[in-house]
């Protein structure tokens, strides 16, 4: 089954890359907002498919209001400025940057889950974050919008995916998943107005792609995460840095230079370390990288996910 898992993960992985070479076509005409609205429009009737799914009984009301508005702000956050990051900067580039993720999970853990970080979980994130900034080299290059965006879209999928963690053993799965849909088309809808471009249909079609495929690729990493350990499955991941220098070359030119390769296996080897210590115990008793379901960047990724958890890991402890 772990076979099948770690296979099914890195077929769910190249759907994403593919996914975003659509949205970096896309993103050279039009608004990553005019992206994001289509994109989860599209998505609307799939969504919607798992929504009558939930068999729990009650309202529509969040048990932790607050919380569920800040991650459907994430989940409004993420895809734009994803969309925007990869309009503007490398594939590899992104990538980098993005795989920060875990990283900042760590980090986000500690204040709001209590998680207990150790000294060596902390120094990977250190040293993945020094990784980072090889990436980026303030002060050697000309930093521009999309490495902010970039770096946002990092921030806000790691927020998201602590959220769920804290909250999602008492919100109902249609909650998590309504409020961030319904958020998105409604603050798209606006912004829309100011920067709408008319598409052909091949663009329009393209952005269906885009859901269609975020979509997919989501539940094809959740059943990897429900059939096989999580310590396998989250490392395929890094195997979009590969896809991006494929796609990169082959479509836009691109050729990732040495810092960027440098810091990427930085950051990788940082997420790994990472990961491993989850899955050994360490001190971690919330695994909170290890029991992330999607990537998080998509527009339908953030809600499919957490309709689709697998039942809750038992927590183990390490030195």
């Amino acid at each position: 089954m772990n076979l099948k898992a770690t296979l099914l993960a890195l077929l769910a992985f190249a759907l994403y890359s593919t996914h975003d070479v659509v949205a970096k076509y896309l993103g050279a005409t039009y608004s990553p907002f005019q992206i994001v609205f289509f994109a989860s429009l599209f998505s609307f009737p799939l969504v919607t498919m798992m929504l009558v799914r939930d068999p729990t009984q009650g309202n529509l009301r969040p048990v932790h209001p607050w919380w569920v508005a800040v991650r459907s702000l994430c989940v409004v956050i993420a895809p734009a400025a994803g969309f925007y990051a990869f309009a503007n900067l490398p594939l590899a580039q992104v990538y980098a940057i993005l795989f920060s993720s875990p990283l900042l999970i760590t980090l986000m853990s500690i204040p709001i889950l209590k998680e207990k970080v150790g000294l060596w979980r902390m120094l990977a994130v250190v040293i993945g974050l020094g990784g980072v900034m090889i990436v980026v080299r303030p002060g050697a290059t000309e930093l521009n919008a999309g490495h902010a965006a970039a770096i946002i879209t990092a921030l806000s999928a790691a927020l998201q995916s602590v959220i769920v963690r804290k909250i999602g053993r008492e919100e109902r799965r249609v909650v998590l998943m309504l409020y961030p849909l319904l958020g998105s088309v409604a603050v798209m809808s606006v912004v829309l107005v100011f920067v709408y471009e008319p598409m052909p249909l091949i663009d329009l079609g393209s952005m269906a792609f885009v859901s269609l495929f975020g979509f997919c690729a989501t539940l094809l990493l959740v059943y990897a995460y429900t059939i096989g350990e999580a310590a396998l499955v989250a490392p395929m991941q890094y195997s979009q840095i590969i896809w991006a220098m494929i796609f990169g070359a082959l479509f836009f030119g691109e050729s990732p230079d040495v810092a960027t390769l440098l810091g990427a296996a930085i950051i990788v080897a940082s997420g790994l370390f990472i990961i491993a210590r989850e899955a050994m115990g360490g001190n971690s008793e919330q695994t909170p990288v290890l029991r992330t379901r999607s990537r998080g960047i998509s527009p339908g990724s953030l809600r499919v996910s957490s309709a689709m958890r697998r039942p809750e890991l038992t927590d183990k402890t390490d030195p």
